[in-house]
């Protein structure tokens, strides 16, 4: 008797996925909201920097006039653990199209005392009100079409630096910005990738905040290795995108001092440049 065919799974909708509800707050007063971290967006031990930002950007847009994030900057103090931790907001100035937040995370220490982790300043809008004229010389990557890359499930055994946040994202590297993978790295700082969830949930404008910090770091095509912590990372969110996959290009042209910078676009399956980022990192020499 043939086997039974096996129904495909579901897809994941914006508003019902594992990063909305890990996202998810709860308000406890006026501008103070509780989250329990997830450890499923880990990298190594640290909490990943996109994810952490997607929760700060969900808070500010419950708590200010306007839903979108138009440009949101982000100062990494400490390293976040998984766990609980505490969100505070302030509004600093809301517009008839434009309103200005800022946020901060808190943890407790082992002592119990009260850690700032990140702090952000951010301008919201509704991107459905802004007008569809674009002048650009931007053109989206050139990455292979999507069966000619690779991701982690495509390895013998995880690669350095892999961990839980891998298994959420659905994640195919350009063949050439993967070097580092085979122990022969380009030298040039450059990482290229399709990007989307693993539960196919279309992105939104909170999911392009996960997108732009989402790629193994440009230091490793470089030749370095190791976590590559960020201090600062400035999104711009350009359109709402539309569904389907990502695509993600990053470029490093400087690393001097021990810090180097990653420049990111995000483009959607419209070929339309929906996000742009920059980031200073530290990385480890020697």
């Amino acid at each position: 008797m043939p086997e039974a065919a096996t129904a495909p799974a579901a897809r994941a909708t914006i508003g019902d996925s594992e990063f909305d509800r890990d996202t998810a707050l709860t308000r406890r007063a006026p501008g103070v909201y509780d989250i329990d971290l997830s450890a499923g967006w880990t990298i190594i031990s640290a909490v990943n920097g996109g994810y952490l930002l997607a929760v700060l950007g969900r808070a500010l847009a419950d708590a200010l006039p306007h839903a979108d994030p138009f440009t949101i900057s982000a100062h990494y103090l400490t390293a976040s653990q998984p766990g609980p931790a505490v969100v505070r907001t302030d509004v600093v100035r809301t517009g008839r199209t434009l309103s200005t937040g800022q946020a901060s995370l808190f943890q407790y220490d082992d002592e119990g005392r009260e850690v700032e982790r990140i702090r952000v300043l951010a301008s919201y809008g509704d991107l459905d009100t802004l007008p569809d004229d674009v002048r650009t010389t931007a053109r989206p990557p050139a990455i292979p079409p999507m069966q000619h890359c690779f991701g982690p499930e495509d390895g013998p055994a995880p690669v350095d630096g892999s961990s839980a946040i891998a298994d959420r994202l659905m994640l195919k590297l350009d063949p050439s910005t993967l070097g580092w993978a085979l122990g022969q790295p380009s030298g040039r700082g450059e990482m290229r990738a399709w990007f989307g969830l693993k539960d196919g949930r279309d992105p939104d404008p909170l999911s392009l905040l996960l997108a732009v910090d989402a790629l193994p770091p440009t230091a490793f095509e470089i030749g370095l290795k190791g976590w590559v912590p960020t201090v600062e990372l400035t999104v711009h969110v350009r359109c709402r995108p539309a569904p389907g996959p990502l695509r993600v290009s990053i470029t490093t042209r400087n690393l001097a001092g021990g810090f180097l910078e990653e420049d990111a676009e995000v483009w959607d399956s419209a070929d339309r440049l929906v996000a742009q980022s920059r980031q200073l990192a530290r990385v480890r020499l020697g």
